[in-house]
């Protein structure tokens, strides 16, 4: 990208980055085109296929709980009751990318919807099915069929993958990671890895920006 952006790394079924979706949300609302975002998506646990044990479960409830009290974030806790769920976020991950096509708003909205569908509604967002609900839901245009053909193709598959190395590569570990750059060329300088709130955040921004602007 061209001129000062930001690149946020995240995961649909991130606990830490459902509760910094509402630090995106000031950031978008703030700074708008002037700060474009640049979405890739992480990766938490892709291609997981044995089911969460009860060790699993309990260190995913600590997190859970700790991100509702940092961030206030709702949780349904209902999700512990399931049996034989298997983590595996890679299929949130593809439908997040086939939103990002249509753009940041439309993919930055689609992966709140998934987390929000997840973490506060107990739906299974490693369901094919429930994901193209959530699709027709978020309004992304796709009808159902076309989703989940979207969802199935190889070509899809790919460029999820391609998200995953992107990161590998950076070093990036944790989410939500978010890393702010100039233009290209330029290195990219990392405001966040891991939950902070808007409030630290934002007046962050505000001040690269007026620095940038100041030819700092």
């Amino acid at each position: 990208m061209a001129g000062p952006h930001l690149i946020y790394v995240a995961d649909p079924m991130c606990s830490w980055c459902w509760g910094f979706s509402p630090v995106i949300d000031d950031i978008s609302q703030r700074f708008g085109d002037d700060l474009p975002i640049r979405l890739v998506l992480g990766g938490l646990r892709p291609g997981t296929t044995e089911p969460l044990n009860e060790k699993g479960k309990e260190t995913i409830r600590e997190h859970w709980i700790h991100v509702h009290e940092a961030s206030g974030q709702p949780f349904d806790m209902r999700f512990f009751d399931r049996e034989g769920f298997v983590y595996d976020t890679e299929p949130a991950c593809r439908a997040v990318v086939i939103a990002r096509r249509e753009g940041i708003g439309p993919a930055l909205a689609f992966l709140k919807r998934v987390h929000h569908a997840f973490y506060a509604e107990n739906r299974d967002v490693t369901d094919g099915a429930v994901l193209a609900d959530l699709a027709g839901e978020a309004g992304l245009g796709l009808s159902g069929d076309a989703f989940l053909q979207a969802l199935a193709a190889e070509e899809t598959r790919q460029e999820t993958w391609t998200d995953f190395a992107i990161a590998q590569r950076a070093g990036i570990t944790g989410f939500p990671t978010l890393l702010a750059g100039r233009g290209e060329g330029a290195e990219y300088a990392i405001v966040t890895q891991g939950f902070q709130p808007g409030e630290r955040i934002v007046p962050l921004l505000e001040r690269w920006l007026e620095a940038i602007a100041a030819g700092r």
